[in-house]
């Protein structure tokens, strides 16, 4: 393949070692990697945009493998991907990747998740783009995840590479050797328990923090294959999920299915 242009983002940060990971193992490939991602952690920011403050940009290639530009920006994922197609970048990118991320991005979590949304600011303009997570926060073993992900990247865009596809890839903590095969996973609907830690400060007062835990018997929604596992079940079986996405959020199944809206004046 010949070398291609590669704009990479995340939401954990210039400093992640997942990005920089990602940004050599592409270099490395032969590949002109640019960097523009968040200057701190913008974890579960989602699809977030600043509106009302400044948005500034620093270079930091010295964080990065020799050959890498990189910049360091005061904004959210989205707004990273954005300046960077529309004012940092001279040219447009052939691919778009967002992580790799510290932690799963699985099933409906997809919403509220930076590194997605990174990469969705390349798939809305017509762009080639893949989300990839390292789906635990005790595993920090990255350069398995960048091949994968590079090899899957590779692979599409020689297929031709559909321009409203998203691929949102999840890579299980384990070695390479006892990884399941990589396959095709269906989108889960995450619940959660004990949402809310309620804690009380030095005076006194009630606050909360956002906690937790995901119920493991999870629901796969849409109308895709019924024998695509689950990306869940994918990932708790040790196999690596590749899951497609589309930004059309619209309802897919017969409209019979909906309320009927003709009485309603």
């Amino acid at each position: 393949m010949n070398p291609l242009r590669i704009l990479i983002s995340n939401d954990d940060g210039v400093f992640a070692e997942g990005i920089r990971t990602l940004a050599a193992v592409a270099t490395m490939r032969g590949h002109k990697v640019t960097v523009v991602c968040p200057d701190q952690e913008r974890s579960a920011t989602g699809h977030g945009l600043t509106l009302h403050t400044p948005i500034r940009a620093e270079r930091a290639d010295e964080l990065f493998a020799n050959g890498v530009t990189a910049w360091g920006c005061n904004g959210t994922p989205a707004d990273c991907v954005k300046l960077a197609l529309f004012e940092l970048l001279q040219e447009q990118p052939d691919l778009v990747l967002s992580g790799i991320n510290h932690g799963p991005n699985l099933g409906t979590d997809i919403f509220c998740s930076g590194t997605v949304a990174a990469a969705m600011e390349g798939t809305l303009v017509g762009l080639p783009a893949l989300a990839v997570s390292v789906a635990s926060f005790n595993w920090n073993e990255y350069e398995t995840a960048a091949n994968i992900a590079l090899n899957i990247a590779e692979s599409a865009l020689a297929d031709k590479w559909e321009k409203s596809l998203l691929l949102n890839l999840n890579i299980p903590p384990c070695s390479l050797k006892n990884m399941a095969p990589l396959c095709w996973t269906r989108l889960s609907v995450r619940h959660y328990e004990e949402q809310f830690s309620r804690r009380t400060d030095p005076r006194g007062r009630t606050y909360f923090w956002l906690a937790g835990e995901a119920i493991k018997d999870l629901e796969s929604v849409g109308e895709g294959p019924k024998d695509w596992p689950s990306d869940v079940a994918q990932i708790a079986s040790n196999g690596a999920s590749l899951t497609p996405l589309q930004p059309d959020l619209f309802w897919r199944k017969n409209l019979s299915e909906l309320p009927d809206i003709k009485t309603i004046s």
